[in-house]
């Protein structure tokens, strides 16, 4: 375990597979990134470990684009990360979660 503090500022960052989510607009950001039924279920699928979009999509039973629409959201928070590895049709987008635990502060902690 880091002996990291967490961050003072208002922000979303990503320590050690922690997102500290500081002040109550990011909280709101990250809410609702996480406030849909579809990206529960990626994440609870990720939680197993990596997937590519057709393999989300499937286990999902969701389209390709939509979950590409879905990922790009948890992205845009720092909850899910993305890569791109050769496959055996071209370029495959491979998604992993990006933290394990995330952590609300409503009021950043002045130093």
């Amino acid at each position: 375990m880091s002996s990291m503090p967490i961050p003072a500022k208002e922000g979303i960052y990503e320590v050690d597979g922690v997102l500290y989510v500081i002040g109550s607009r990011h909280i709101v950001k990250v809410a609702k990134a996480l406030a849909n039924d579809t990206r529960a279920k990626i994440i609870e699928k990720l939680l197993e470990g990596p997937r590519d979009l057709n393999e989300l999509a499937e286990e999902v039973d969701q389209s390709k684009a939509n979950i590409s629409n879905q990922i790009r959201k948890l992205e845009e928070v720092g909850i899910v990360k993305s890569s791109y590895n050769p496959g055996h049709r071209g370029i495959k987008k491979y998604v992993e979660l990006n933290v394990k635990k995330i952590v609300l502060v409503f009021e950043p902690e002045n130093e």
